[in-house]
């Protein structure tokens, strides 16, 4: 059973760091496109980071330009767990983050990366609060 599950959001003011995870179980992550996207309240959820390792070793990375230079993804293989390491916080950062895994290729691509509707499997989310 495939099972996707977030932790570390939390209220922080602006300026301030917090580190998101989530651990996968059921799969393999190392095999699956993994990404993070958010959606803030009356918004559509949108793609911020995705990470993949291929079975080569090679490491395909994206961000949303929004987040460039204060988030950084990463992935622990032996935990099977992903991280969003979120610095800088804005508020415009606040929403509902959500970790996903995309079956549509092991390893992560420019067309498709930040397209929720390509990721089909789903963590139950992690809110993540900016004051100013």
């Amino acid at each position: 059973q495939v099972q996707l599950v977030e932790s570390g959001g939390g209220s922080v003011q602006a300026g301030g760091s917090l580190r998101l995870s989530c651990a996968a179980s059921g799969f393999a992550s190392t095999k699956y496109c993994m990404g993070w996207f958010r959606q803030a309240p009356g918004k559509g959820r949108e793609g911020v980071a995705a990470m993949s390792t291929g079975s080569t070793g090679l490491i395909n990375i994206y961000y949303a330009d929004s987040v460039k230079g204060r988030f950084t993804v990463s992935q622990d293989n032996a935990k099977n767990t992903l991280f969003l390491q979120m610095n800088s916080l804005k508020p415009e950062d606040t929403a509902m983050y959500y970790c996903a895994a995309s079956a549509v290729g092991s390893r992560c691509s420019g067309a498709y990366w930040d397209k929720p509707g390509l990721f089909g499997y789903w963590g139950q989310g992690t809110q993540v609060t900016v004051s100013s």
